[in-house]
């Protein structure tokens, strides 16, 4: 649920990222129920058709995350000799560290819109399906079994959203410090930690 600054983009990034301005300022100022993809469409100077080229649904603006195959990646590259909640968390960490600090304005209130509208929460959930089923992969890949890889997955998935929606519904402090923090309340205890590589 990032979006990334539009210098140095190509046309296709910049139209999507604008689509994607344009929504969330349009959700803000009428409501997101109220807000229509004509009336994005046409505050951003493109078709409805060319809308759909970029977005699935209106919602999906919303949801845009790029960001999959490095979590993935970076899952895979932890140690196998770990415990998988452990992996799925170094590797989370790893790939959070490697982000910028999103937008406030407009990370924020896209979180904050999802936040506060049950049917976008429930549409937040599936999208991070894609993102839990990213991390199993990763984690079965290295023979972990199915299980133990979908708890790793899930406690992960779980504190990050727990962070997301925390910071949307705050006007201070960092999101990379939130999520720092919810993914190291899942860490293993000091002294178990010792006996890790």
């Amino acid at each position: 649920m990032l979006v990334t600054n539009i210098i140095g983009m190509g046309k296709r990034e910049r139209t999507k990222a604008q689509l994607q301005t344009v929504a969330v300022r349009l959700f803000r100022l009428h409501g997101y129920e109220a807000t229509t993809v004509d009336q994005i469409a046409a505050e951003a100077g493109v078709s409805a058709m060319t809308f759909f080229r970029y977005f699935p649904s209106k919602s999906s603006v919303l949801f845009d995350d790029p960001y999959d195959p490095l979590i993935g990646a970076a899952v895979a590259r932890q140690p196998a000799v770990l415990p998988p909640l452990e992996r799925a968390r170094r590797g989370l960490a790893e790939a959070w560290a490697q982000l910028p600090e999103p937008d406030r304005d407009d990370t924020w209130e896209r979180v904050k819109i999802v936040d506060t509208h049950p049917s976008l929460r429930a549409r937040m959930w599936e999208n991070n399906q894609v993102t839990h089923q990213i991390i199993v992969d990763a984690l079965r890949s290295t023979g972990v079994p199915s299980l133990d890889a979908e708890v790793a997955a899930g406690a992960c998935l779980g504190a990050i959203t727990a962070a997301l929606f925390d910071w949307a519904r705050t006007e201070t402090g960092g999101l990379a410090d939130r999520i720092e923090g919810a993914l190291s309340q899942l860490a293993l205890a000091p002294e178990d930690r010792e006996a890790l590589p």
